[in-house]
């Protein structure tokens, strides 16, 4: 297995291991608090505790981070090896390459100002400038985006998903203070929009793993031994 073969799995890897299972956690305590929510309100006596629904917030921050790390290394991993690497950017073309290393910085950093924002006006930028980011990256030559079939692409739901977490992190303020529960019910909307994605990316996922499989030449020794 070459370097570039093995940095096809970092993204898989990390998905399955840390975005899923916060997936799963993050649904069941959403849940979990709309039941509590839902007892309060009719005066029916609770059992679920009330600090479910801030375990649902800091589990939600967490999954969001998650969805943009695994996010930014699945579009990272096309742009270096395909793009970066093999073209030399450094040499051919400079201004690219200062570019590409200035957008991952500057998507990174609007992410991470997006948690420390408190004004509702600079969430919003922050958002908008994380998921520009998200965005651009993506358009960049060497990324596998399936455009004949955007309808079933794994490439246009992961950036979908993205920009879903970045949204949802930008309004966790504006869910508490909203006494009229206009941005609580948009965020279960797009939330569950966002979880039906998660579903489609697993299968999506998987199906261009197996077709990375299949167009990929088999190592030279396995090679060598089909001779004998």
């Amino acid at each position: 297995m070459t370097l570039e073969q093995f940095s096809l799995l970092i993204h898989p890897f990390l998905a399955v291991i840390g975005v899923f299972p916060l997936v799963g956690i993050v649904s069941y305590f959403a849940w979990e608090t709309r039941q509590r929510r839902l007892q309060v309100k009719t005066g029916e006596k609770t059992k679920i505790a009330p600090s479910v629904g801030k375990t649902h917030v800091n589990i939600g921050k967490l999954l969001s981070t998650a969805v943009v790390i695994v996010t930014l290394i699945g579009l990272a991993q096309p742009i270096i090896t395909k793009n970066i690497l093999k073209e030399q950017l450094w040499q051919t073309n400079f201004l690219q390459f200062i570019f590409l290393v200035l957008m991952f910085i500057f998507t990174i950093a609007s992410f991470i100002l997006l948690f420390r924002g408190r004004v509702k006006l600079w969430r919003g930028i922050f958002a908008t400038l994380s998921g520009m980011g998200v965005v651009i990256l993506g358009c960049q030559d060497g990324v596998f985006r399936r455009g004949n079939e955007w309808f079933w692409s794994h490439y246009y739901y992961g950036v979908i998903v993205c920009l879903l977490m970045i949204f949802s992190v930008a309004i966790i303020d504006d869910i508490y203070r909203d006494k009229s529960h206009k941005w609580r019910n948009i965020h279960i909307i797009l939330n569950c929009l966002a979880l039906l994605l998660f579903i489609g990316q697993g299968i999506t996922g998987s199906r261009d793993l197996f077709e990375i499989g299949l167009y990929t030449p088999p190592p030279a020794f396995i090679l060598t031994l089909s001779n004998y």
